[in-house]
């Protein structure tokens, strides 16, 4: 599940934390690094659960309106096809997604708040009222209903993202990735006719777990062997005056560039730049291309950056 951008993100806020916190040992800031991609997985499932939730609501107030002393026709006959969701039944049988819940204590069952007003959003939308209208219903349906929850009402809802930032400082950067991950799940159901659900493991191989390890490790053991090649390629520049976020950038790219044969060096150079944009300001993308593209270009040249595998596939 866990990209090598989210990867590449992850250490990069970790190593900043470890340079920045005196007396931090390596083994410390890997737990660190473990634990916020950890996190992630963690949001993961929370997303599955908070979907279920607010369909546990919609059936809770369909209960009580049938117990009014003076019920409606509605009341006494409620559209049921949201509580009957195929998708989010299937999630809400899943035995790996409440395992994981349960053994991790992840729930919103401390934010009712929070559920009520996403189910009442969900309510006014009018992809919801055509859902609850259509003349059939189908597993497809259900499934794009599921999307579109998460795509229209959870991403950029500010009240669902304070709500995550007072729950863990590891999700600011999440959210996003997170969702399109979810929705990944929910649109192999197409694919899947079986009716378990299948989640998404933490990490899609053992090679991007062992990548996420070497690459923290090495760049940490090489901080001043790569500080020193930085110097040399900005000597109109005082490094020591140039941002520590952008120093790391480029000792992450340098690290990647000379250690993993089987990483493209223009996947190399189009990611930590992207990184730059994010994480630093408008002058330092162009400061971390220029000098990472000489790097490249030179390293090739002199043997310090050789590509094997699918490394060799857009290795100039």
């Amino acid at each position: 599940m866990i990209s090598r951008r989210i990867i590449r993100t992850k250490v990069l806020q970790i190593l900043y934390a470890h340079f920045t916190t005196p007396g931090k040992t390596i083994n410390q800031s890997e737990s660190e690094l473990n634990f916020s991609i950890r996190k992630t997985y963690d949001l993961y499932h929370l997303l599955f659960a908070l979907l279920i939730e607010v369909r546990d609501f919609a059936e809770e107030r369909q209960t009580a309106g049938k117990r009014k002393n003076i019920p409606s026709w509605d009341d006494l006959h409620p559209n049921t096809r949201f509580i009957d969701n195929r998708i989010i039944n299937r999630l809400k049988e899943n035995e790996a997604l409440n395992k994981y819940i349960e053994d991790n204590k992840i729930s919103w069952k401390n934010n009712p708040e929070l559920i009520r007003k996403l189910y009442l959003e969900l309510a006014e939308a009018e992809f919801y009222k055509q859902y609850l209208t259509a003349e059939t219903s189908s597993i497809q349906a259900d499934q794009k209903l599921c999307e579109r929850f998460f795509a229209e009402l959870v991403l950029n809802n500010e009240l669902f993202e304070s709500e995550l930032e007072e729950q863990s400082i590891y999700w600011n950067d999440d959210l996003d990735f997170v969702i399109s991950m979810v929705i990944k799940t929910i649109k192999k159901v197409k694919q899947d006719p079986s009716p378990t659900l299948r989640l998404l493991s933490l990490y899609k191989d053992d090679e991007d777990k062992d990548y996420t390890v070497k690459l923290f490790r090495k760049t940490i053991l090489k901080h001043e062997e790569n500080h020193k090649i930085i110097e040399s390629y900005t000597k109109n520049w005082d490094v020591e005056r140039v941002a520590l976020m952008d120093i790391l950038i480029l000792e992450l790219a340098i690290t990647e560039l000379t250690d993993f044969p089987s990483i493209p060096i223009k996947v190399t150079l189009n990611e930590y730049i992207e990184l730059s944009k994010y994480y630093s300001t408008k002058r330092s993308s162009t400061f971390i291309n220029g000098v990472l593209d000489r790097i490249s270009k030179d390293f090739q040249e002199d043997g310090r950056i050789v590509k094997a595998g699918r490394g060799l596939l857009d290795g100039k």
